[in-house]
């Protein structure tokens, strides 16, 4: 069967709640609200129309970022595979949600700007060392910082010319 998909607009309506599972692997969740906004003439106002809210859940990397990357109320646009639960409830009902386990997500820059940080990969051995962070260390220290490099004619890119 084929999973659905799903991107939505909207903003977070919770606290980011961050854990790890028994295995090790982190997962970031918090609540998130869509809705269609309309303008009322009799209210002379704009208005939420059923709205829809869901849990979303992040997983590993994505999930250290959201962590320390979202906040309550951020405008979002989600990516994901939907799901559709059923619960039973402590009264004895059954109840229902819906829930997007996130493959991308970012902040809407519709609303607003942001800026990116890229975060390295880590790739752990079985010696425990952190291969793509020493391989990120050793390039940091060999190449220049883009924003020491410099256009000519000659050369539209190259690492500007060190004052040493």
């Amino acid at each position: 069967m084929n999973e659905p998909y799903v991107t939505l607009v909207g903003n977070v309506v919770s606290e980011v709640r961050r854990a790890t599972t028994e295995a090790g692997v982190p997962v970031a969740s918090f609540r998130f609200g869509s809705s269609t906004r309309r303008y009322d003439r009799a209210q002379g106002a704009w208005i939420d129309v059923d709205p829809i809210y869901v849990t979303v859940s992040c997983w590993r990397t994505m999930a250290e970022n959201v962590t320390s990357s979202l906040g309550k109320g951020d405008p979002l646009v989600v990516h994901g595979r939907l799901r559709h639960r059923r619960y039973d409830r402590e009264d004895g009902g059954t109840a229902y949600s819906l829930e997007i386990d996130a493959v991308a997500l970012g902040h809407d820059l519709a609303r607003g700007t942001g800026v990116f940080r890229r975060t390295p990969r880590r790739v752990e051995t079985a010696g425990g060392s952190d291969v793509a962070g020493e391989l990120a260390a050793g390039l940091a220290e060999e190449e220049p910082a883009i924003a020491s490099w410099e256009a000519t004619e000659d050369a539209p890119l190259t690492p500007a010319a060190s004052a040493a």
